[in-house]
């Protein structure tokens, strides 16, 4: 009996190679094993054992087409002169072991910074530093320990995102359906067969054979899928949907076997190719539905994001949807760069934390080229747009997001698997059990109920009951001018019980704020200075002035820095300058600061004046507070108390105040009261908010014509709808009532279709035709009752 190799696990067919008293296949293998066992990866084997995979031999100069720049260019998808990150499609991708192996590369070569594996797409991303290793030696690496990625240049260039309905699964169809027609073209003449009329055996035997020959494609090819997952999920000791899938067409086809070349009778064929193309039907059209929600869940949709665009001198607010290439826009101190961009201004501070993970800046000067999702630091910068805003790559970069643990925001999603496995175990012991109650009685019956019952209670229709619901509610909000991540935060949305507002730019109107000057009168040239200041920063009452100070020409500054909640310090000319608040101007106490809110001015340690502010608060907010009676609410924000009394005539004596609060505060907060196992909504302005938005369960950032995209929140809102802020709550919690009908009818159904399944009344061919009944009924309910639910929102 030959040998497995240690590796792969394939059977050593000719002479095996050894090495410390392990087989192997070939060189290939063994070569794998002495890189991962020198390299202190041996821990593989442990983890799976032979859970590699086959290593192909390659030329020496199979991949030296990756050392020409302009190819090598289009794979990278971000670098600079320290990092640079690029994407693989891995096929060989099978196990837990390829993930656990794939994300050690750093230990491989040095170079590579991380890695990181989707199972699901079979991609992985690798963060590398050019300077060590180059985009050659990382694919190499990869093939030489058996993970060759797929690279088909000849996508390049368009990189088109694949929606719909995988061209693979069409094939599928087609040859099902195929087979399907033709075998029942040959069961014709048994059907219409009678003792008076029957057929010659001969010709029997002949359909018989055909119909044999032609359900092979149907079994190895159209449901291979069914079978490889059911496959890998009792591997790992799970249980998927497939399984009973699985079983049910081997079932038919090996019973089918049996009769047509051991008891000379007609088989199931027509059933079985019948089933296998009913469910790729619903298989397909699952896959378009899918498609449809994701296809709603675009970089435009997401992000409300206006930007400053630059003409002659003047500047224009205008929609992220009609940024173009060659616009030039203006992008302040914190602001995400929208675009690739070319950098007009002299020099700028770069910060690619948000796309490459490392909290490190870059200095860029005239003409470098700066990528989409990088932001700057420092004073405001003059960019030139070199291409169209890349919607699916900024997407991944905000999905991806590490600001947060979000393992506890998986409930809902981990419910429904919950739900999915045992309803699975539950069928299978359900079939079982109907096999053997009938076998004594009549073992064909036996089988045909044995496979009826594994495909018609496939939980397809439970899987599909939240994603669905949730899918509909995310676009519905979304053309309410509410914006979602993803549909795991609108199901947490509607599951809060408590709600954190922020005051500054979120109870405020930021351009809405009636301001008077108080102390020393400013030069024009100081004026000057301090409105080239406030263009720089983003935070609401830095606006508030800069909108206030209109007419004041800008000049160019040197230094600049913002300190976030306290303030900003420039240098012009040798003078420094800081704008801010009391304690970062160095201004003493006075009975005004818990009466008014100011912004200090300082020059060279002299304290000149402040501006007062006397905020303007959002339309309705008096009536949101109302509506949201039920909930416990909380105020929490870096300004002083000069407006509590007014607060509690909008949120009573019941809200929680706190005032005087840092960023690490609010943080603090959220998490003190997740602390007691509430379930928290946070809602601030996405500036110093980041580490509360990212905390809450839910973080939500109102935005009005800023840019204040930001990892950290799991949804945006206009800033003109926060006074529909109950109605979308309420909304989400009618998703949620949504999906638990849904899931009740699938149940339902599945009892019915297992009460006539287990008697042996429902065939595997019209098992599988209802099959994917349950799925678009399911969505079909979901869809309508979503809608009805979307009327009372709209009204």
């Amino acid at each position: 009996m030959a040998k497995k190799c240690f590796h792969c696990g394939e059977d050593c067919i000719e002479d095996e190679v050894w090495l410390d008293e392990h087989p192997f296949c070939c060189e290939g293998c063994k070569t794998v094993y002495t890189i991962l066992n020198s390299n202190e990866l041996d821990g593989f084997y442990k983890f799976e054992k032979q859970g590699g995979t086959k290593t192909q031999a390659f030329q020496k100069e199979k991949y030296a087409y990756l050392d020409e720049p302009e190819i090598a260019d289009k794979l990278i998808e971000y670098k600079d002169d320290e990092v640079s990150i690029v994407s693989f499609y891995i096929p060989v991708i099978h196990c837990s072991s390829c993930i656990w192996l794939l994300e050690k590369l750093y230990k491989l070569k040095p170079g590579i910074k991380s890695s990181l594996v989707n199972f699901t797409h079979k991609t992985i991303r690798i963060i590398f530093k050019p300077n060590e290793i180059s985009l050659r030696e990382i694919v190499e690496t990869l093939h030489q320990i058996g993970y060759p990625p797929a690279i088909n240049l000849t996508d390049l260039d368009q990189k088109k995102e694949r929606k719909g309905i995988p061209k693979s699964l069409l094939y599928k169809i087609g040859v099902a359906g195929f087979a399907f027609g033709n075998i029942m073209l040959a069961a014709l003449p048994e059907y219409f067969a009678t003792p008076e009329q029957p057929i010659d055996p001969k010709f029997a035997t002949l359909f018989s054979y055909l119909s044999f020959a032609l359900s092979l494609p149907v079994v190895f090819y159209s449901a291979s899928d069914y079978f490889i997952s059911a496959y890998n999920a009792i591997k790992h000791k799970g249980i998927n949907i497939d399984i009973p899938i699985a079983i049910g067409v081997a079932t038919l086809f090996l019973t089918s076997i049996y009769h047509v070349f051991f008891m000379g009778l007609p088989g199931y064929f027509d059933s079985l190719s019948g089933l296998v193309f009913y469910l790729l039907i619903g298989k397909a059209y699952q896959s378009k539905t899918y498609a449809n929600i994701a296809f709603d869940r675009d970089y435009k949709s997401y992000f409300p994001i206006s930007i400053t665009k630059l003409n002659l001198g003047k500047e224009y607010v205008i929609p992220l949807t009609q940024l173009k290439v060659g616009n030039r826009i203006l992008i302040r101190n914190g602001e995400i760069i929208p675009a690739d961009s070319i950098l007009i201004s002299r020099e700028a501070n770069i910060d690619s934390s948000f796309i490459t993970g490392e909290e490190k800046t870059s200095q860029k000067k005239t003409g470098d080229k700066i990528y989409a999702g990088c932001k700057q630091i420092g004073p405001a910068i003059e960019v030139e747009v070199v291409k169209t805003i890349n919607q699916s790559e900024l997407t991944q970069m905000w999905n991806d997001s590490n600001l947060v643990d979000r393992e506890q925001k998986l409930r809902f999603d981990s419910m429904t698997n919950k739900i999915s496995k045992w309803f699975t175990a539950a069928v299978l012991i359900i079939a079982i059990g109907a096999l053997l109650y009938w076998l004594p009685q009549n073992p064909e019956t036996a089988v045909l109920v044995f496979t009826s019952v594994l495909i018609v209670a496939c939980p397809c229709a439970l899987a599909l009951a939240a994603p669905i619901t949730f899918g509909q509610t995310l676009r519905m909000l979304g053309n309410s001018k509410l914006y979602f991540k993803d549909t795991l935060a609108v199901e947490r949305f509607g599951t809060v019980n408590q709600i954190v507002f922020d005051k500054t730019g979120t109870l405020t109107q930021s351009h809405s704020a009636n301001i008077s000057y108080h102390g020393e009168k400013l030069s024009p040239e100081d004026q000057s200075v301090v409105r080239s200041a406030l263009r720089n920063s983003y935070h609401p009452l830095s606006l508030n002035l800069y909108y206030f100070l209109n007419g004041t020409p800008t000049l160019k500054i040197g230094h600049f820095e913002e300190f976030p909640g306290k303030g900003i310090e420039v240098v012009h000319h040798k003078k420094v300058y800081r704008i801010g608040s009391r304690e970062f101007c160095h201004f003493p106490e006075s009975e005004d600061d818990v009466l008014k809110t100011r912004v200090f001015i300082e020059i060279d340690s002299n304290l000149i004046g402040y501006f007062v502010f006397s905020n303007q608060y959002r339309p309705g907010l008096k009536n949101v507070v109302k509506k949201l009676h039920n909930y416990t609410l909380s105020l929490i924000t870096g300004d002083n108390q000069s407006e509590k009394n007014t607060l509690k005539k909008y949120f009573g004596k019941r809200c929680t105040m706190l005032f005087k609060q840092n960023p690490v505060d609010k943080l603090n907060y959220i998490k003190s009261l997740q602390q007691n196992n509430n379930s928290v909504l946070m809602i601030g302005d996405g500036l110093n908010d980041a580490g509360a938005l990212a905390q809450s369960d839910v973080g939500i950032s109102v935005s009005e014509d800023t840019n204040n995209f930001s990892p950290a929140c799991d949804g945006i809102l206009d800033a003109s709808q926060f006074n529909k802020l109950p109605q979308f709550i309420r909304f989400s919690k009618d998703a949620i009532t949504t999906v638990k009908i849904s899931i009740g009818v699938s149940f339902l159904y599945n009892v019915v279709g297992l009460s006539f399944a287990v008697q042996g009344m429902l065939s595997p061919l019209l098992s599988a035709v209802l099959m994917p009944t349950s799925s678009i009924s399911v969505v079909l309910i979901s869809s309508l009752i979503i809608k009805v639910y979307a009327k009372k929102l709209r009204a």
